[in-house]
């Protein structure tokens, strides 16, 4: 039997990169053949107004089910930047500010403010073959420091997580980096689902 068909609503290589990598193993730690075939699909999808963020993930997984073949498993991933000193602000709209501001304004907004944490949030809505949608989420805890390391991937050179030894994500080597952040534990546990269900 074929595997099954799941697709990926990106229309971002280094995301799409990022997540068959995290995918491609099984369980085990050695490579497994996957239960399902991994493509993506560039859809633009409306984002409702809302600091819920698997409301917002739901919201765009409901769009992109219907954009899709009935019967085809379908998956959204949404990432959030919340800083401690603006109550979880910028969350969700992390990529308008920084489409908007650039890294280094981001990171001059929060100059006034002794307190530099923030989260990294991925929350990712999948739909099933059958039509139900589950929700997976990833935190990883860190500050916000100057950019360092290469700037070519959103705002991973400004995000300093607690457990990477004083490195920035872009100065971490990508494996390293999956296995802490936002994005590796939110799939870490939907790859957990789909090899169990």
């Amino acid at each position: 039997m074929p595997p099954k068909r799941i697709t990926f609503i990106t229309g971002n290589e280094n995301k799409l990169k990022e997540v068959k990598m995290i995918l491609s193993t099984g369980p085990s730690t050695e490579k497994d053949e996957t239960p399902f075939e991994l493509v993506n699909l560039p859809l633009d999808l409306d984002e409702i107004q809302e600091i819920d963020l698997e409301a917002i993930a739901i919201h765009k997984c409901k769009q992109a089910a219907q954009k899709v073949d009935k019967g085809n498993a379908v998956f959204v991933e949404d990432t959030a930047l919340r800083f401690d000193a603006f109550n979880g602000l910028p969350g969700a709209y992390i990529k308008w500010f920084l489409k908007s501001l650039g890294l280094e304004k981001i990171v001059k907004m929060l100059e006034p403010y002794e307190n530099k944490g923030a989260q990294a949030v991925t929350t990712i809505a999948y739909a099933d073959e059958n039509g139900e949608f589950h929700t997976f989420q990833g935190i990883t805890e860190g500050i916000i420091v100057d950019s360092r390391g290469p700037t070519d991937f959103g705002w991973d050179s400004i995000f300093q997580p607690l457990e990477s030894g004083g490195k920035t994500y872009a100065e971490m080597n990508k494996t390293n980096k999956n296995l802490i952040s936002h994005r590796g534990r939110a799939f870490e546990k939907f790859k957990s689902h789909l090899y169990n269900n």
